[in-house]
């Protein structure tokens, strides 16, 4: 089939990639200078710079003929979920698009299928999500995703689309607990990564170590859950693809820019000099004051999600954050 990816990150990029092996698919960036480099390079060198860029792969910074090349096909937004609304407002009114960003949109705190039933209510709509990172998805390594829409036909769609040897991709009708899924586990990989960090500093007190990591995960995922049923997701989404197996590799897997953000956090560094230093986006540092605003507007606890925004905000250092959930009431697990 047709297929379109709208935007060159690391992910958009890698799926491209994935496609372009079976599929007639071009891949779409902003920059025209981006796109020309691309082609000519047939490399993503700011994201993806060991991959080679296969020739039949195309690559356009046209949005309109990017939009028409997926007529009939499948359209993908792979943008950061910032530029989501700007995207989805471009496309025409009835046409099915699927998206990759994970995340709670600034301001508005939308998830992505808020946004697009606001915009386009009468098209089909959905989110590609799950465990993955763009370089191992680029290289052909076997990963699973699961496609979540209300609408049966394009799940149908895009697993024709994307399912091959090295991707196989579930379906589900909760496109509200995919997302907040993809959404809570960045803030929730910072929280592991600031976990980790500490445990290889020396204090007067003992540092966290692998407990503590297992501990903070399990807690995670049930915050994760709270906040997901509360907003109408299926309790049992969250022990799948797209919630605890997403949780485990962002929060443990070396690849994770949010797990990063926690890591750097801990040994000292200043979060602007942290995100420059990663030159891409992690999405739970935009993304986690927007978690705890929606989960206290439906009075749903998140204390891992509070520490966090104090950390990143700078108004509680990670130890003094991590001795602070410790010495929360104890309680009964469920």
């Amino acid at each position: 089939m047709n297929i379109s990816v709208l935007g060159a990150g690391a992910w958009g990029t890698a799926l491209a990639l994935s496609c372009a092996a079976r599929h007639d698919t071009w891949l779409w960036t902003r920059d025209a200078q981006q796109a020309a480099l691309m082609h000519e390079q047939r490399c993503n060198r700011r994201y993806l710079p060991e991959l080679q860029l296969p020739e039949r792969l195309h690559i356009s910074d046209d949005h309109a003929a990017a939009v028409q090349h997926a007529m009939g096909g499948l359209l993908v937004i792979a943008t950061p979920m910032s530029a989501l609304r700007e995207r989805l407002a471009a496309l025409p009114a009835n046409m099915a698009v699927l998206w990759l960003c994970k995340g709670f949109e600034a301001g508005s705190g939308a998830l992505g299928h808020e946004v697009a039933r606001a915009l386009r209510p009468r098209a089909a709509a959905g989110v590609l999500s799950g465990p993955s990172f763009a370089l191992e998805v680029a290289r052909g390594q076997p990963t699973a995703l699961v496609v979540a829409s209300s609408d049966t036909g394009l799940c149908d769609t895009a697993v024709a689309a994307f399912h091959c040897d090295a991707l196989r991709i579930y379906s589900s009708a909760d496109p509200i607990g995919v997302e907040v899924g993809g959404a809570v586990k960045n803030v929730l990989a910072i929280a592991t990564g600031l976990v980790d960090g500490l445990a290889e500093r020396a204090g007067e007190r003992p540092m966290p170590g692998l407990n503590a990591r297992a501990a903070l995960v399990t807690r995670g995922l049930a915050e994760m859950t709270r906040l997901g049923v509360a907003l109408g997701a299926r309790a049992e989404t969250f022990m799948g693809l797209s919630g605890l197996g997403d949780l485990v590799l962002t929060a443990t897997g070396d690849l994770s820019r949010n797990r990063r953000v926690g890591l750097l956090l801990a040994q000292g560094l200043a979060l602007p000099d942290i995100l420059s230093r990663l030159g891409h986006v992690a999405e739970g540092v935009y993304s986690a004051e927007t978690v705890l605003a929606r989960a206290r507007s439906l009075q749903v606890e998140m204390p891992i999600t509070e520490a966090v925004v104090e950390v990143l905000a700078g108004r509680a250092a990670p130890l003094q954050a991590m001795w602070q959930l410790m010495s929360r009431e104890a309680r009964s697990e469920h």
